[in-house]
């Protein structure tokens, strides 16, 4: 599904040039569960970024379902975010003035031709748990509970990838817990995860930890190993 090849990303601060990722390859396979860890500034938004096509790399090769991703135009990359890579971020990125169900409704808006309806979209929101919650505004929800409409969001237009930047960074250690759950159900369900954290009790629900340091892979943990 995915093969990351010498993927490399530098940028100009000043006269400096900063190298965010160094030679970084690896694959990832349909329905797997993937981790991408590492501290502050060891390149890992950087690469989750790449992957799901709000970035390009400065060289390298990443392919996506054996199409080059580099090849791709805007408009075709534009595309691959709407239909493809369903997107989790730490902040939720719900719209306030919306319901819980029209917030999920809205990647459908944009999506030619749409994955799903309402009645989709109401099936999301009973699978993450907030089938008494859909007429409900962010305002009146729990973070757990917003991050769970930001789930349900992501998989509207039933999604090849599901990417998630820090999910849990805003949370509580409980709830936490209890999303990681929700992602764990969602692999068993054939759905594919990269996440990406610097928490290990986060990686540890994935099958594969990709651990990065100053730009690179510096090792790959496999669960049981």
């Amino acid at each position: 599904m995915i093969t990351v090849n010498g993927l490399t990303k530098s940028y100009r601060m000043g006269e400096a040039e900063v190298r965010a990722l160094k030679d970084v390859s690896f694959d990832i396979q349909a329905n797997e569960f993937v981790a991408i860890m590492g501290p502050s500034g060891s390149g890992k938004s950087t690469l989750m970024n790449i992957i799901g096509c709000l970035d390009r790399p400065s060289s390298g090769s990443y392919c996506l379902n054996g199409h080059e991703v580099a090849e791709l135009d805007d408009d075709a990359l534009s595309a691959v975010r709407n239909r493809d890579i369903g997107f989790v971020f730490q902040s939720f990125h719900l719209l306030p003035r919306l319901s819980a169900l029209d917030n999920v409704l809205l990647p459908l808006r944009f999506a030619r031709p749409p994955a799903g309806d309402e009645t989709h979209a109401k099936a999301l929101l009973e699978r993450v748990g907030l089938d008494t919650h859909m007429d409900h505004r962010p305002n009146q929800l729990s973070g757990g509970q917003r991050q769970r409409v930001a789930i349900a969001r992501a998989l509207v237009n039933r999604p090849a990838i599901l990417l998630a930047d820090e999910p849990t960074g805003a949370l509580d250690s409980k709830t936490s817990m209890e999303i990681m759950k929700l992602f764990s159900e969602l692999h068993r369900g054939g759905q594919t995860i990269i996440l990406v954290t610097h928490e290990e009790e986060v990686a540890a629900y994935a099958q594969r930890i990709i651990r990065m340091r100053d730009g690179e892979v510096v090792k790959i943990d496999v669960r049981g190993e």
